[in-house]
């Protein structure tokens, strides 16, 4: 699900040196007395390392339908040598057909847009020492586009071209961070069985982890793959960078408000498992004074987009739409918002903000402060957006996200492609870092601009679609603002029905 801009006009009409250093470890050590020691590992305060953030690519493997024959064949090690090939001759004619009988709304991220995006993340993230992926690594409608082309396939051929096609993704993106770690998460159309369909414990899980595992320390890429297969979850330290800190990455897909297994039965075991065990893994964290960044596909909260549509059904007994079944993540997050210092999400394909905090405003030691969400933007152009990736810096002492710059292509072929900085988060919206405290400050300014007046919500609105200049965010700008700060049901309901007030 992502904004379609195009839909909603017809609906809508510092530094310290060496010698300050050793002045403070000496300071630090008289204060504690002559028995206390520093932490061999931990990164002097204030100095940060490069990080990149991609999401939602999309590859398109029918681009060609010439090719998706030998595509099927051959082994990945083999894909780029067949996709770099002279398109067929009636690769237009045929990609159409199958576009329009498969009903697509655009056109996903081609091969040449996928190099392009590469080459630009090795120039721009030179030097990163992880990678994030957020989801939705393949097409959309990819079940309806393979049938087109092999409609008489055989048992078990969708599910191995599926995970050709996700190994293909990891491999190319993976290749854009050299030997760094990439953090991938399964987005609603990573699926061998159809989109929000997926089962927990399956053979397509087993295999993906594999590769998902690959790039990570030798000493946890069995623990990784073994919770993947589980429902495509795991927990890794992050690197050695950004000591005392760790990556637990979610399969959301399991909590999602159109979930359902490979047979369509509805089964919240999958999630209620995933959630226990995240809660497991931040209060093993908390005991041991870990920092936390958490990613998944999918986000907590109101769908807004599809709410905003409907309003007469949100401020009923309907209530708005959601993206998950329950609230219940959103709740974790926040309950450990000491813990947890980003969460990552994608899925809208924008280049959002949010922050998770706790149910009516409570306030506890732990989460009074909620937590800070990144929602990345997509690869994929299909919604009229600029493909786009976001370069971080983060501090390597306490894994705090300082600051980002969004990067943006110049069209959405990959053909003679220029890509160029759209915006920097510390310098548009005047911020030290990306923190809950600095989220929180910015939503209540936009709050208090409910005409999109200010400079800030200027600066938020013109990148939303990430290099694409549309001024529909700012129609419905109030309603949009109270999804940013009121994850559940009935805090949006509050938010934007004058009657609930």
């Amino acid at each position: 699900m992502a904004w379609n801009h195009m839909r909603w006009n017809e609906r809508m009409s510092g530094f310290g040196g060496v010698a300050g250093r050793a002045i403070a470890v000496c300071l630090l050590l008289a204060a504690n007395g002559a028995g206390a020691q520093t932490n061999p590992g931990m990164a002097p305060s204030g100095e940060t390392i490069p990080a990149l953030f991609v999401s939602d690519i999309h590859f398109e493997p029918f681009f060609d339908p010439g090719k998706v024959a030998q595509l099927a064949a051959a082994p990945v090690s083999e894909w780029k040598e067949i996709l770099a090939a002279a398109p067929s001759a009636d690769r237009e004619q045929r990609f159409a057909v199958i576009e329009q009988s498969c009903r697509a709304r655009g056109e996903d991220t081609a091969y040449a847009l996928l190099e392009s995006s590469v080459q630009a993340m090795r120039k721009e993230a030179a030097g990163a020492k992880f990678m994030t992926v957020s989801g939705d690594l393949i097409a959309h409608a990819f079940q309806c586009k393979y049938g087109a082309v092999f409609p008489h396939a055989a048992p078990g051929d969708y599910r191995a071209f599926v995970e050709k096609t996700v190994d293909f993704v990891i491999g190319e993106l993976s290749s854009a961070v050299h030997s760094a770690p990439a953090y991938v998460a399964l987005g609603n159309n990573d699926s061998d069985c159809g989109d929000y369909q997926l089962d927990a414990n399956s053979e397509f899980l087993t295999a993906v982890g594999e590769e998902v595992a690959r790039t990570f320390p030798a000493d946890e890429r069995k623990g990784a793959a073994e919770t993947f297969t589980t429902g495509g979850y795991y927990n890794v330290r992050l690197p050695a960078a950004v000591p005392n800190a760790r990556m637990i990455v979610l399969d959301d897909q399991f909590m999602g408000a159109k979930y359902s297994t490979c047979g369509s039965k509805a089964d919240t075991s999958a999630a209620d498992a995933q959630l226990a065990w995240l809660a497991q893994q931040l209060a093993e964290a908390r005991r041991n004074r870990e920092k936390v960044w958490v990613m998944a596909h999918i986000p907590p909260g109101v769908d807004v987009r599809a709410s905003v549509t409907r309003m007469d059904a949100v401020c009923s007994a309907t209530g708005p739409k959601m993206f998950l079944a329950s609230e219940k993540l959103a709740d974790v997050l926040a309950e450990f918002g000491d813990v947890v210092e980003l969460a990552i999400f994608a899925h809208t394909h924008m280049d959002e903000v949010r922050v998770l905090k706790t149910e009516n405003g409570a306030q506890g030691a732990a989460s009074s402060n909620g937590v800070a969400v990144k929602m990345v933007s997509s690869i994929s152009p299909i919604d009229g957006n600029a493909p786009s990736f976001t370069v971080a810096r983060v501090e390597s002492s306490t894994a705090a996200l300082k600051d980002y710059k969004v990067f943006a292509a110049s069209n959405a072929t990959g053909v003679d492609t220029a890509w160029h900085e759209e915006y920097d988060w510390g310098k548009t919206f005047h911020e030290s870092d990306f923190s809950a405290t600095a989220v929180s400050k910015l939503i209540a300014g936009f709050a208090a601009d409910r005409g999109a007046k200010t400079e800030a919500s200027h600066a938020y609105i013109r990148n939303f679609y990430a290099g694409v200049d549309s001024p529909l965010l700012g129609l419905v700008w109030p309603q949009y603002v109270c999804g940013l700060r009121n994850d559940s049901a009935q805090g949006f309901k509050a938010c934007v029905c004058p009657a609930a007030k």
